[in-house]
């Protein structure tokens, strides 16, 4: 702009230089800097409770909700319907067609009253839980509470690529060449709600995030809650890592968003907080270390792929003795049709039941185990005695 600036400045005609001064200033003004993203066609929502009838905007049930069309008349069950791209007037049975809401069109969302549940009646606390579209749930709550919220807790979909969340009802995936606008798309419009909700003298945002679009989501939120304070911190996750392209990551990500006077508070926790150390109860001075000894790994797998089906070979025994608590023997995989293998006189054979009952799996092989052991490793075998 700089240039445009000297350049302006040479111009004789006084009323002109002003005129296109003016001009380049306005326009200067205009230009974005930082997160730039392109605009999609508006979210749509069916409405499903709402009958189709004529001039209602809608959309075939088994097609896309975004695809739109505007009922002309209905006739014996069938709706003479105008399509919003294509100009076309065709005929569509009602029963196929369901009423839609353009994205930023008044609709009033309202909460029906599914179940409830009451174990403390002595209390004066309570709780709802909102099945909604996050969106009209948080548009739901500005009616009442706008700028009286002291904390949200965000987890959106994390954008992996994996077809974990939609966009107009369409997956989004890795082969989308707009999958990281979408997702800043569909973010924006939720957490400007979030904003009016929030108490801007005292409250805080929560997002959770991991490497896929943290640094998108750390520029929008900057450039939406300017006068607030906002830090990242990691979250350890799984403390015995995930792989990732070569690497083994433990952690995801938390943006704390600090409105007005909000700020941290320490909190003191006890050892049982640690992942990966343990301190021992020995007596300590306030000068002398406190001994910290190796921590304890679950041999349980959980989560995905946590069932014997999964991985056969990590469903087999480990030998225990009752009275020193030490592994004295790991069995090979139990072959397909056995729940168990051979018992050893005086030893406790323990397998990976999950608490439901279901055959689970170990975490690592029968080797690795073995291994670990011989490396003084210390590991909790949790599992059901069999």
């Amino acid at each position: 702009m700089s240039i445009l600036n000297d350049l302006v400045s040479q111009i004789e005609n006084a009323t002109l230089r002003d005129k296109i001064a003016a001009e380049v200033d306005r326009l200067a003004k205009q230009k974005k800097f930082g997160l730039v993203f392109e605009e999609h066609m508006p979210e749509c929502t069916p409405l499903y409770d709402i009958p189709v009838k004529v001039g209602s905007l809608v959309a075939k049930r088994a097609g896309e909700v975004n695809d739109v069309y505007k009922v002309l008349g209905i006739k014996d069950g069938i709706a003479e319907c105008y399509h919003k791209e294509s100009k076309e007037i065709v005929a569509i049975p009602v029963a196929d067609l369901v009423s839609i809401a353009e994205f930023g069109e008044p609709i009033y969302p309202y909460l029906q009253p599914l179940d409830s549940v009451e174990n403390a009646p002595d209390s004066d606390l309570w709780h709802t839980l909102i099945q909604a579209d996050n969106y009209h749930a948080l548009q739901l709550l500005e009616y009442l509470y706008a700028g009286k919220v002291d904390c949200i807790y965000i987890d959106p979909p994390y954008n992996t690529g994996a077809r974990d969340w939609k966009y107009n009802n369409d997956y989004v995936d890795s082969s989308d060449a707009y999958r990281h606008s979408k997702w800043l798309s569909m973010m924006q419009k939720r957490l400007k709600l979030a904003k009016k909700l929030l108490n801007p003298s005292d409250s805080v945002l929560i997002v959770t995030i991991d490497e896929k679009e943290y640094l998108h989501l750390g520029c929008l939120l900057e450039e939406m809650f300017s006068e607030a304070k906002m830090q990242m911190v990691s979250s350890v996750i799984n403390p015995k890592g995930s792989a990732r392209d070569g690497f083994s990551r433990s952690d995801e990500y938390l943006f704390m968003v600090m409105m007005g006077e909000c700020q941290p508070e320490r909190l003191p926790l006890s050892n049982e907080w640690s992942s990966s150390a343990i301190v021992s109860n020995q007596e300590t001075t306030s000068s002398a270390p406190k001994k910290v000894e190796a921590g304890w790994t679950s041999m349980m797998r959980r989560g995905t792929g946590s069932l014997r089906v999964d991985s056969p070979n990590l469903y087999y025994p480990i030998y225990v003795n009752p009275k020193t608590k030490v592994i004295e023997k790991i069995g090979v995989a139990i072959p397909s049709g056995f729940d168990k293998a051979d018992d050893i006189e005086g030893l406790i054979q323990v397998l990976p039941y999950r608490q439901n009952g279901a055959q689970g799996r170990w975490q690592v092989s029968a080797p690795e185990l073995a291994n670990r052991i011989e490396q003084a490793y210390s590991s909790s075998v949790l599992g059901k005695q069999k």
